[in-house]
This record gives structure tokens, C-alpha cells and sequence, in this order.
């Protein structure tokens, strides 16, 4: 079976974008060397990527430009190059390279999808998926990469999640900028 996985950036006070839906506070200061390099390498496994439509369209706008190439060759190559599905209800089409789009609720067709041969899946931003997939149980792995800063509101990735799944840590690792990558494993 196919694994789910999630990874977003967090603030301290565990929000993944802030209260007007801006997520920069994520890449504000995030130039540590041990970072990029971890970066580098979550971007180059062989996992199809999720998304809901606004995350789908803000990646699709910058990693298949050149400024992406160029800032970030390793990353965006990664991005480019990976399967990936996109859930909207509104979107025409999808033209990144090797996306999927799909119409259907994201619980019936992820859990579809794991029982089909292939690579994991890592779902990136998209709270409101994250939400739905976590409240059906489908979520094998949560990752967080938790930012010093407090936001003060914003958006919960599990916003709405009952039923207090549990989660046990599973690898950490500390950056010299202050961040910290955490990864947990749904608890059994």
C-alpha cells in the first residue's frame, strides 16, 4: 500500500499560513545552508506530490520557470519531474507536467490511490485536504517544519479534526536558523 505523508511549514503557534492566507513567514530567513541541503534531498524522492487548487496554483506559477531553475536547479527539477495531483472542482485542466486532475473528494480518491501500485504520496500545503485526509485516518506521516515566528491566527492544517488522533515522533532534526523538522508517525 502506497503511503500518505504531509509537509508543511509551521509558525510556533502552529499555523501554516497566517490569517490572510500568506505563508512567507516560511521562507523569511530560511537561507541556512543545512536547510537547503535538506531540502534539496526531501525534493529529490521519487513521492507524487497532492494539492488543493490554490497550493497547486501558486507551485504551478514558479517551479516550472526559469527563475525557479535557476534559484533552486535541484528543487525544481524534483518539482517538474514528479507525479501529481491536483483536487478542484473549478480547474479546466491542469498543465504542470504529469498532473492529475481530479473531481472527486479527496477521502474516496486517495484511498483509492494507495491501494494502486506506485511511489508515496506527500501532500504540500493545502490545509483543508490535510484536514479532510487526517479525519478519515489516511495520513501515515505528518511533517512539520516549525518556524520561529508566533503568528498570532491563521490557518490550522487540521482545523476541524476531531477524534484527537495520535502521533508518535519519529525523526528530528534541529537548523542553525533556529528551525526544526519534525516527522511523526500515525500512532496504532
Amino acid at each position: 500500500m502506497r503511503k500518505l505523508r504531509v509537509f508543511n511549514s509551521v509558525s510556533l503557534d502552529g499555523y501554516f499560513t497566517d490569517a490572510n492566507n500568506d505563508y512567507s513567514f516560511a521562507h523569511e530567513g530560511a537561507n541556512d545552508p543545512d536547510l537547503l541541503e535538506f531540502t534539496k534531498g526531501n525534493a529529490q524522492g521519487k513521492n507524487a506530490l497532492v494539492f488543493g487548487r490554490l497550493t497547486y496554483e501558486l507551485m504551478a506559477a514558479w517551479w516550472p520557470t526559469p527563475e525557479a531553475a535557476k534559484a533552486m536547479p535541484e528543487i525544481a527539477k524534483g518539482m517538474n519531474e514528479a507525479a501529481k495531483y491536483v483536487f478542484s472542482r473549478t480547474l479546466g485542466s491542469a498543465e504542470w507536467s504529469n498532473t492529475t486532475l481530479l473531481k472527486d473528494d479527496p477521502e474516496t480518491a486517495i484511498a483509492r490511490i494507495k491501494q494502486t501500485p506506485g511511489p508515496g504520496m506527500t501532500v504540500l500545503g493545502s490545509g483543508t485536504i490535510v484536514a479532510q485526509l487526517a479525519a478519515a485516518g489516511l495520513i501515515d506521516e505528518v511533517q512539520l517544519l516549525v518556524c520561529p515566528v508566533v503568528l498570532g491566527s491563521g490557518k490550522s492544517q487540521f482545523a476541524g479534526v476531531t477524534g484527537k488522533p495520535r502521533w508518535t515522533l519519529s525523526r528530528s532534526k534541529t537548523f542553525k536558523n533556529g528551525r526544526v523538522f519534525l516527522a511523526y508517525s500515525r500512532a496504532t
